[in-house]
This record gives C-alpha cells, structure tokens and sequence, in this order.
C-alpha cells in the first residue's frame, strides 16, 4: 500500500524529492537504465524524473517510476528492524553482523559481537558462510547497506539483510548506550 508521501512522487518531482522518498531509487536508475552511477550517466539533485528520462533516450517515465517502486518494494524485503535483530540476537539464533562503516565509526559506537567488513571477515563470509545463515549488514543510517547485501545476495548468501536505519536506529529503539553520532 503506498503512502501518502510515495502517491506525491511524480514525472515533476525531483531527483532530491524521488530519492528522499525511494533511497534505493539511484541503485534501481543504475541497475535497470544505466542512470546515474558514473560522470557520463549523472543527474542533479534538481533535475525532474521527467527531465532525467527525457535526455536518457526517452525513456518512458510512469515506467521508469514503476521500476522504481517495484525495486522499493524490493528493498525492503531485505530490512530487519532494530527490534526483529534484538529478538534474533536474545534468542541465539546464528546470525552474522557485519558493520561496513569507517574504522573510527566502528571503534567509537557498535552493537555488540558485530564485525567491521574486512578483506579477512569478506573472505570468510564468502567462503565458509553457512549460505542460508542470516547476515545483517549494518551501517550508520541504513543509508549503504542494501547495496552491501545486493552484493552478498549476488554472491549466493540466501538470508542477507540490512538493519533499518542502522546503528543510529538500533541507539534509539534497542539500547540507547550506543552513542549516536553525526558526520560532518
């Protein structure tokens, strides 16, 4: 069912508009269009839906709109909330957590027995990973992880997910002694 928010995005909405709405919405562009994931393929913050399909060979924008609700739709299959992953954690259910933010981010707050993404933990993941175990990627807002776990799910790993609105999410709703913290 979609939002009221999500009923507002149109071929007149701007980029910044669509991607506030659809986080997933550049992953998609670039996935099914070729939109928006290097110099030759950008597109501004300014630009609208419409302008974006207009000068990438026409391309028809209630379709273009489509693929990206339906990648959104997606997406989210690929969430876990703070609470579920709490619920996972107390249980002792076999669950991998593999934080892909900065050193210094990992070092200054983390939700513990998760790993920081190294070359080691990558290899070790991809090579003895139970492929059906869950993996959780975390992240600071939930803002890189889907694309951490497309690249997991592409690589095999049937039970990837991605904390919703990362560890800042998990400070807030499950335990709020993980300091938060902005990025300047």
């Amino acid at each position: 069912m979609a939002t009221s928010t999500e009923t507002e995005i149109g071929p007149r909405s701007t980029m910044q508009e669509l991607l506030a709405v659809y986080p997933g919405a550049q992953r998609a562009l670039f996935r099914g269009y070729h939109i928006g994931g290097c110099s030759s393929c950008a597109f501004q913050l300014t630009e609208t839906l419409e302008e974006v399909c207009r000068r990438n060979n026409n391309l028809d924008v209630n379709e273009v709109l489509e693929y990206i609700q339906t990648s959104h739709e997606e997406d989210a299959k690929l969430l876990i909330s703070p609470r579920e992953l709490n619920e996972v954690l107390r249980k002792g259910d076999k669950v991998k957590l593999v934080d892909i933010r900065s050193r210094e981010e990992f070092e200054a707050a983390r939700i513990e027995g998760s790993e920081l993404l190294s070359q080691s933990v990558m290899q070790d993941i991809l090579g003895s990973w139970p492929r059906d175990a869950l993996l959780v990627i975390v992240d600071h807002q939930g803002r890189q992880g889907l694309d951490a776990a497309a690249y997991f799910s592409g690589q095999g790993l049937q039970n990837v997910k991605t904390l919703r609105g990362g560890l800042d999410a998990w400070s807030q709703e499950v335990d709020p002694n993980v300091p938060r913290y902005e990025i300047s």
